[in-house]
């Protein structure tokens, strides 16, 4: 099944829930546009993520989902709110949605886990998951090891629901390579954080813009919580500092409230962007709508060509 099959959208895309980022008014412009907007509840508290909730109501008759991060204080009282105002697709990182999976799936509510391995891909479908988002370690934020190339298809092969592919998607060529690798659709993050309606300061903007193809690094593997982000002067203190053994506490100065200071105050040397590997590919600030329908059409475009060329042999 075609993932704009499955969740009623114009096209196979899910937008990634970025905290701080994906907020109601977002959510619903993406949908608005012919996708799945997501509200980002991991910069939210239960009462912020009704109100945003329900403002994505006022904004758009279109399908919208709220994604959940399971490492959140506060994601039980946030799983009964998304329940209780009957949000209809729900996708959760950082963790096992198992609990909440029930509550969700009473009203009729599709679940989609993001996984970054094999092993959390069967949990989630032992635990009644709908589908999974399978996310590669291109992706921007919080990271697994696998690349998109090397998770997707093992995925996959292990789980007997419909597979999403993410990290790395940001023009035709690579959707094609994702339904290539088995995947029924993309979600999209980084690509999306150029558009128009994105409401990230204007100078994380142009840091994007300005990104090559190696201007992304990862922080924080050596404690188990890799984020990859453009390369600032907080990255390369954090790095520095890292390398050098500094304990969790010492680290955690460098990163607390980085990602509001980025997105709000638009200060690029000590915040955190984050972003995707694909960053180096942004050129130019557009609607929501062009990005979707040239990603959607390139694909197509590109599917045709390989057609061909198989035809040819």
């Amino acid at each position: 099944m075609k993932l704009n099959e499955m969740l009623g959208t114009e096209f196979p895309f899910i937008q990634g829930g970025m905290a701080n980022i994906a907020t109601g008014e977002f959510a619903a412009a993406v949908s608005n546009a012919g996708a799945l907007g997501l509200i980002g509840a991991g910069g939210m508290n239960p009462d912020s993520l009704r109100e945003n909730i329900r403002r994505c109501r006022e904004l758009t008759d279109k399908p919208f989902g709220v994604n959940l991060m399971l490492m959140h204080p506060q994601a039980k009282e946030m799983a009964q709110v998304i329940a209780q105002e009957r949000v209809m697709v729900v996708t959760t990182g950082a963790g096992n949605p198992g609990e909440y999976i029930p509550i969700w799936k009473e009203y009729g509510a599709k679940v989609l886990p993001v996984v970054p391995a094999v092993a959390v891909a069967k949990v989630a479908q032992r635990a009644g998951a709908d589908a999974v988002i399978a996310e590669g370690t291109e992706s921007g934020g919080h990271v697994g090891e696998l690349t998109t190339m090397a998770l997707v298809p093992q995925v996959c092969d292990s789980v007997d629901i419909p597979v999403v592919a993410a990290g790395g998607i940001a023009d035709g060529r690579q959707l094609a390579a994702a339904y290539a690798l088995g995947a029924c659709g993309a979600q999209l993050g980084t690509c999306l954080l150029v558009s128009e309606e994105c409401p990230i300061h204007p100078n994380y903007k142009a840091a994007l813009l300005k990104a090559k193809d190696s201007s992304t690094t990862v922080t924080g593997r050596i404690i188990g919580a890799p984020v990859r982000i453009l390369k600032n002067q907080m990255a390369r203190n954090y790095l520095s500092r890292e390398k050098a053994g500094a304990d969790l506490m010492e680290l955690e100065q460098f990163t607390l409230g980085s990602l509001r200071r980025a997105v709000f105050d638009g200060d690029v040397n000590t915040g955190s962007l984050m972003a995707g590997q694909v960053a180096g590919m942004l050129h130019e600030i557009r609607p929501l709508r062009a990005i979707l329908e040239e990603l959607y059409q390139g694909g197509q475009r590109r599917m045709a060509e390989l057609a061909q060329l198989a035809g040819e042999r």
